[in-house]
């Protein structure tokens, strides 16, 4: 689904991050905080700013967030707040609701009550912290399910002259190549012929296991 217009809850570290980036991005950007601080900060910066309590369902229908694409559900601490608010929003039929979760039980709750997508940053930052530290030529992790993972993976000298038909990562690995960085361009769905120079980005799709596979495979 494509938004346009985003409401972000909660203006604390992680909420006003993400409110600025969908800014950056060009995108509309209604900013939300209990704390009027918070919102004076990022007056100048966001489409709206309201300071305003999210627990009361009158101010949300006052704020019109039902009109909204999509509503992130930022709250930092107070995980009381950030339920209520996640059960009011889906009550008034707020299109997507997406919610930062601060545990794996305030997480369970929020896809009881029937939030779209849960966020856990401290959790998937840590993740792909610790995979780029223990396999130091994947540059970025993400995992998309339990199944299945994106990764970028710097092409060292190994394979450098090589094209992905001579890799063969599906048969060898079980993991395919979808795009390759290179140093002024990128290939999307690049064919066999295609040839991997050293410090090429390979954007690997597939299980963990299969892209550490191969990234240890290139690296002997």
């Amino acid at each position: 689904m494509k938004y346009s217009q985003f409401a972000v809850i909660g203006l604390g570290r992680f909420g006003s991050n993400l409110a600025n980036e969908l800014v950056e991005a060009g995108y509309e950007v209604m900013g939300i905080d209990k704390n009027p601080d918070k919102v004076d900060d990022l007056s100048d910066h966001l489409t709206f700013t309201v300071a305003a309590d999210t627990t009361d369902d009158e101010v949300l229908k006052e704020l019109g967030v039902r009109n909204f694409d999509c509503v992130i559900v930022a709250i930092g601490n107070d995980i009381q707040a950030s339920i209520m608010t996640a059960i009011l929003l889906k009550d008034l039929g707020v299109k997507t609701v997406v919610a930062k979760a601060l545990g794996e039980l305030h997480g369970r709750v929020l896809e009881k009550i029937g939030v779209d997508r849960v966020i856990y940053p401290e959790k998937d930052m840590a993740v792909r912290v610790a995979h780029q530290l223990v396999q130091p030529n994947i540059l970025d992790f993400i995992e998309l399910s339990k199944n299945y993972t994106i990764a970028e993976l710097s092409a060292p000298s190994r394979i450098s002259g090589k094209t992905l038909g001579e890799l063969d990562t599906r048969a060898k690995f079980g993991c395919s190549v979808v795009a390759l960085h290179k140093k002024d361009d990128i290939i999307v769905a690049p064919s066999a012929n295609d040839v991997v120079e050293e410090a090429d980005i390979m954007v690997l799709i597939g299980t963990i296991q299969q892209i550490e596979k191969l990234e240890e495979a290139c690296t002997k």
